[in-house]
């Protein structure tokens, strides 16, 4: 690491700070080891810089002195994509498929969100390999609710990341079945009924994602709740819903796929031109089925307010305003007067 150019007396200053650091470290090591707090060791790893902080983390020997080398050459979102090609080469030691697919998504998510926040460690659980129908190998992910912590732009990321790696890897990509599809799309509903997201892409928006998107994305059940429809299906392990999987799909490549076209064209990665489609709004619409007309009976409905306001031509329904670079939707009321 470069060492900081200061003034010799700001240089003094930080080293009084060091020095202190190591003071109070070796009180609380002693403190430690005499065994009355369940681990005998300080728990709060010391760390200089985003390399150090990443390898602190998450345990894996050696990582820190291939982030520097990666950051001094390149931005970081392409950094967190290139240490894949040093896990897979084994540079850190791992020799199985699961490990290195684990140890580079992990360590890739730890970059962008700058080894901080709790996403790389506690925000993605299970890392597999699976089946096809076809009989090819696919990668799955399945995030949980901590991966919230990571924000959008990291979340979908991560996807990109996974799909870096499973063609370094040899693997093919994922192939939905049409009763996973439907799955996706009952399940981000019901999630955003549950915790109300910040983005909900419409219904053919969540097929396009998951019919285009290479990696499966997976998810460890976090509600309380189950779905009520595509139950008990072979590859998806639960019914219960899940957070995570919700969270990556629609706010992070629902609501950040221009910041992933942008590192995809970096990269230059096909097998993500259907991200213009998503931008653009123009995901092909699903048929919906033919619902018989029932003739309404008379004096069925009380005869509307004069001052009612019908939703499809209230300009301010469905509308959103852009605040701190996120979407806020606008309340209105459907009659005059109303605050409800």
């Amino acid at each position: 690491m470069a060492e900081l150019a200061t003034s010799p007396r700001y240089r003094a200053y930080l080293d009084s700070l060091t020095a202190e650091l190591d003071r109070i470290m070796e009180i609380a090591q002693k403190a430690k080891a005499k065994g009355y707090d369940p681990r005998p060791e300080v728990e709060v790893p010391i760390a200089s810089d985003l390399a150090g902080r990443v390898e602190a983390l998450l345990g894996y020997k050696g990582v820190a002195a291939e982030i520097r080398r990666l950051e001094e050459e390149m931005s970081r979102e392409l950094a967190s994509l290139k240490i894949c090609d040093a896990f897979v080469a084994g540079k850190f030691g791992e020799t199985k498929r699961e490990d290195i697919l684990d140890h580079a998504i992990r360590t890739s998510m730890a970059i962008l969100t700058e080894g901080v926040v709790a996403a790389p460690t506690e925000g993605v659980g299970q890392i597999s390999v699976r089946k096809n129908d076809d009989g090819t190998d696919y990668l799955s992910i399945a995030y949980a609710g901590p991966i919230r912590s990571a924000g959008g732009t990291a979340q979908a990321l991560s996807v990109l990341v996974g799909d870096y790696i499973r063609r370094l890897m040899g693997m093919e990509r994922y192939k939905p079945r049409h009763e996973e599809i439907e799955r996706y799309v009952e399940e981000i509903k019901q999630y955003n009924n549950i915790q109300s997201m910040q983005y909900l892409p419409k219904d053919d928006d969540i097929r396009m994602i998951i019919k285009n998107c290479p990696v499966c994305i997976d998810g460890e059940p976090t509600e309380q709740e189950e779905v009520s429809g595509y139950r008990n299906l072979e590859r998806i392990e639960t019914n219960v819903v899940r957070g995570g999987m919700c969270l990556v799909v629609a706010e992070g490549i629902g609501l950040k796929a221009p910041k992933i076209q942008k590192n995809v064209a970096k990269m230059e990665l096909d097998g993500w031109e259907w991200l213009e489609d998503l931008i653009n709004g123009a995901a092909p619409a699903t048929p919906a089925p033919e619902e018989e007309e029932e003739e309404p009976e008379e004096n069925e409905d009380t005869p509307a307010p004069a001052n009612w306001i019908p939703p499809q031509n209230n300009r301010l329904a469905n509308d959103t305003v852009e605040i701190a670079d996120e979407p806020v939707p606008l309340a209105a009321p459907v009659k005059t007067g109303d605050n409800t």
